[in-house]
C-alpha cells in the first residue's frame, strides 16, 4: 500500500479549519455558498484524517505502556489485548484516506447522457435496448434522480432502436460511468416456439452532461437544418417543420430531435452535441494522459462487450472484472448497486497500484 501523503493531509485540515473560521464570521450569501460546497467537499476526508490521527497517538501510547518497564501486569495485559484492534483500524483508516484522496474525476459529480442503441439480434436486440433503458430508470429512481427522454426511435416490435435520455442528479456520472460498451443478452425470445436461445445485443454510452462552460460551440461551426417531424412508426404526423437535425461540421457529428416543439428540439439536440463533443475532450485527454497503460475498467472502448446477461440461468457477468452475480431478476429491475460498486472499487484499486508504482 502506498504511504499516505502527510503534508497533503495537513494542508487538507488547515484549508477545513479555515473555511470553518470564514463560515462562523457570516460572509457575503455568494461567498457563503462557495465556502459551503468546499467544506462538504473536504468534511468526509478530514473527519477520516482526524480519526486516523487519533488512532495513531492511541496506538503509540498503546506502545510506550508496553515499553515501559514499571507498568504493571494487568495493564501491560490490557495494552497488549487493545493494541491489535487498534493497528487494524489505523490499517483501515490508511485505505479509506487514500481512496479519499485519489485524483477526482472533473465529470464525477455531473448529470449525465444516456444512449443506447439496439445491436445485432434485429427485433429481440431493439427489445433487449428497452430492458436496458428501464432497468437504468428504476435505478435512478432508486437515487432520487430525474431521467427525460430527449429522443427515442421505437422497435417494430416493442423497445428501442435507439433510446437517447438525461439523468440528471448529483454524482450521476461517477455511479454510470462504467457502463458504457456493449451488452450481450443471451435468451429465448417470445417468439421463438423451438425453445432455441438467441444472442443479441445493445450499445450502451454514458456521457457526462456538458455545460455551456464545459465546451463552446461556435455558431459557424454548426448547420441546423429543420424536417417535418413524425412519430413513432409514422403515427401522430406533425405536419410542421419541427424536427431539428444539428451537425457539426469539424467532426461531422450528427445530432437530431423531433419534439413538437422546434425551440425546444432545438435546445435538446445542442444538449446532447455539447455532451458527445465534450466526452470527445475527455478520451483524448484521457489516452494522452494513459497512452502507455489502458485501465481496465475505464477504457470507454464503446465497441468493447463487457457485461452478459444470460436469463435460462439467471446470471449477469461484467467480463472486465470477472464477477458473475446471479441475481439477474434483481439486477434488471434496477438492482445495480452492487455491480457498480465492485467496478468502481476496481477502478480504484488500479489508480492505488498505480500511486504505489509511482512512489
Amino acid at each position: 500500500m502506498a504511504k499516505l501523503p502527510v503534508e497533503k493531509m495537513r494542508e487538507l485540515e488547515r484549508r477545513f479549519g479555515e473555511i470553518e473560521a470564514r463560515m462562523s464570521a457570516g460572509p457575503a450569501a455568494d461567498v457563503y455558498v462557495k465556502l459551503a460546497s468546499e467544506y462538504s467537499e473536504l468534511e468526509p476526508v478530514v473527519k477520516k484524517i482526524r480519526a486516523y490521527e487519533a488512532a495513531t497517538a492511541e496506538a503509540a501510547d498503546l506502545k510506550a505502556m508496553l515499553s515501559d518497564k514499571t507498568t504493571d501486569r494487568e495493564m501491560r495485559d490490557l495494552a497488549e489485548m487493545e493494541l491489535p484492534d487498534v493497528e487494524s483500524r489505523i490499517e483501515g483508516l490508511e485505505g479509506e484516506i487514500q481512496i479519499l484522496l485519489l485524483p477526482k474525476d472533473a465529470a464525477d459529480e455531473k448529470s449525465a447522457i444516456l444512449e443506447i442503441r439496439a445491436g445485432t439480434g434485429g427485433s429481440e436486440a431493439a427489445l433487449f435496448a428497452g430492458d436496458l433503458f428501464r432497468m437504468y430508470e428504476r435505478f435512478a429512481s432508486t437515487k432520487g434522480w430525474k431521467v427525460e427522454v430527449l429522443s427515442a426511435s421505437d422497435g417494430e416490435a416493442g423497445g428501442y432502436k435507439e433510446i437517447i435520455a438525461t439523468i440528471s442528479g448529483r454524482g450521476v456520472f461517477s455511479k454510470l460511468k462504467f457502463e458504457s460498451g456493449v451488452h450481450r443478452v443471451q435468451r429465448v425470445p417470445e417468439t421463438e416456439a423451438s425453445g432455441r436461445i438467441h444472442t443479441s445485443a445493445a450499445t450502451v454510452a454514458v456521457l457526462p452532461e456538458a455545460e455551456e462552460i464545459d465546451i463552446e460551440i461556435r455558431p459557424e461551426d454548426i448547420r441546423i437544418d429543420t424536417m417535418r417531424s413524425s412519430g413513432a412508426g409514422g403515427q401522430h404526423v406533425n405536419t410542421t417543420d419541427s424536427a431539428v437535425r444539428i451537425t457539426h461540421l469539424p467532426t461531422g457529428l450528427i445530432v437530431t430531435s423531433s419534439e413538437k416543439s422546434q425551440h425546444q428540439n432545438r435546445a435538446k439536440a445542442m444538449q446532447v452535441l455539447r455532451s458527445r463533443l465534450y466526452d470527445i475532450e475527455r478520451q483524448r485527454a484521457d489516452s494522452e494522459r494513459s497512452a502507455s497503460r489502458k485501465s481496465q475498467v475505464g477504457s470507454g472502448d464503446r465497441s468493447e462487450r463487457i457485461r452478459t446477461y444470460n436469463f435460462p440461468q439467471g446470471r449477469v457477468t461484467d467480463h472486465r472484472i470477472n464477477l458473475t452475480l446471479y441475481k439477474l431478476d434483481r439486477m434488471i429491475e434496477g438492482d445495480l448497486d452492487e455491480m457498480l460498486d465492485a467496478l468502481i472499487a476496481d477502478y480504484q484499486a488500479g489508480q492505488l497500484a498505480q500511486l504505489g508504482e509511482a512512489q
